[in-house]
């Protein structure tokens, strides 16, 4: 056991106030996440990561201890430390720090899949850099390894483009779509208000 995960099954939890729920996820919450990990797996991704993520997506409250992510999901310690750091590498979670607390927390963003793209941004500049090595240290007369490395090189430089591209337009549909369904809720008195102010008459 790590000192990261011996920290977390010694303290108490923190994040779990008096009045938090139990630490057993109802049916329909449980399903949700295995539902979702299974979908996550599907796509060759790990199946704890897809729990880990789902857990984080629907549960109402700011952000969980590693500790508590263990417990909800009935899953060892070092599985959840494993897959919420491989989370945050992707861009999918963010790590929560409390002043005086050595536990480890985590959130997602309201926007998870905006945060994504744009980690993934960062990840295809950094095999950017990558390519632009092995270019520099190939020899100039081995021409088909020169050839893979410079249409490796053409194509990433060409997603950088593309992601930012794909994330001005995501954000633009999602501020559209926010700013549309605000306008379709009503503003106006309801009909008890109405009710109310005949009887005050």
């Amino acid at each position: 056991m790590t000192d990261e995960e011996r920290a977390e099954t010694e303290r108490p939890h923190a994040d779990i106030p008096a009045t938090a729920p139990s630490d057993v996820l109802d049916e329909a919450v449980s399903a949700f996440v295995e539902d979702f990990a299974y979908a996550w797996g599907a796509a060759g991704n790990p199946r704890m990561e897809g729990r880990v993520l789902a857990l984080l997506l629907i549960v109402d409250e700011p952000y969980l201890s590693s500790a508590r992510i263990a417990d909800l999901l009935q899953a060892s310690a070092g599985a959840v430390s494993m897959s919420t750091r491989a989370l945050v590498n992707l861009g999918f979670l963010k790590r929560h720090a409390i002043p005086g607390d050595r536990s480890h927390y985590f959130r997602t963003e309201d926007d998870v899949w905006g945060g994504f793209l744009a980690g993934e941004r960062d990840y295809v500049r950094r095999i950017n850099s990558t390519l632009e090595f092995g270019l520099d240290v190939l020899p100039e007369d081995a021409s088909r390894p020169r050839t893979r490395l410079t249409n490796a090189l053409r194509y990433m430089t060409w997603l950088v483009g593309h992601h930012r591209k794909m994330l001005a337009e995501w954000q633009e549909y999602r501020d559209s779509t926010l700013a549309a369904d605000a306008s379709a809720t009503p503003s106006g008195p309801t009909p008890a208000d109405a009710l109310d102010g005949e009887q005050g008459s």
